[in-house]
């Protein structure tokens, strides 16, 4: 059984010396390296991360009929964080702040009926940031020298407290 060890350990000898004589350190370095950044490149490619396998379309749910989503059609100009997810609603300021003085307004089209509704947007004041649910909506946004039009105010300063928590939004009438 000696004999045999021995001989698979010349045969990996020979072998292993004939492939350092052809190929050097830096090459096993150099191939080592591109292993290693091919690696680290590979999550980087394209690929379809829409989940619409082999041309599947997967149905996408209508969100402008849900209040606490950024979709919601009465959210057409809304800039700032839904009060129905800081402890208001949609048309209510939550406790222990109150609606601003002042607010700006858009006009939103309803798709259940078709129609355009004049929506007020009144920033609630007196407490910090609710910091829930973002939502940035600048369709028909005007430049700010119009301000009536303009969502990027702090719609607080007229308030005895200038701190911005949450928006509702408010139908006013329709267009």
């Amino acid at each position: 059984m000696r004999w045999f060890l021995d001989l698979i350990d010349k045969h990996t000898e020979r072998t292993l010396r004939r492939v350092a004589h052809q190929h050097g350190r830096r090459s096993l370095l150099s191939r080592l390296g591109v292993a290693l950044v091919g690696t680290a490149v590979l999550p980087m490619l394209p690929f379809d991360r829409s989940g619409q396998f082999m041309g599947a379309q997967a149905a996408k749910p209508d969100l402008s009929d849900d209040p606490v989503k950024c979709e919601y059609w009465r959210y057409c100009a809304f800039d700032g964080y839904l009060c129905s997810c800081c402890g208001g609603s949609l048309t209510q300021c939550p406790p222990g702040t109150e609606a601003s003085k002042v607010s700006w307004v858009g006009t939103c089209l309803n798709p259940k009926d078709g129609r355009h509704y004049l929506v007020s947007y009144n920033d609630c004041c007196g407490k910090t940031s609710c910091g829930e649910c973002l939502c940035n909506n600048n369709e028909r946004e005007r430049p700010g020298y119009r301000l009536g039009v303009h969502n990027d105010i702090n719609w607080c300063m007229a308030n005895t407290s200038p701190m911005f928590h949450c928006t509702t939004s408010i139908i006013v009438g329709v267009a």
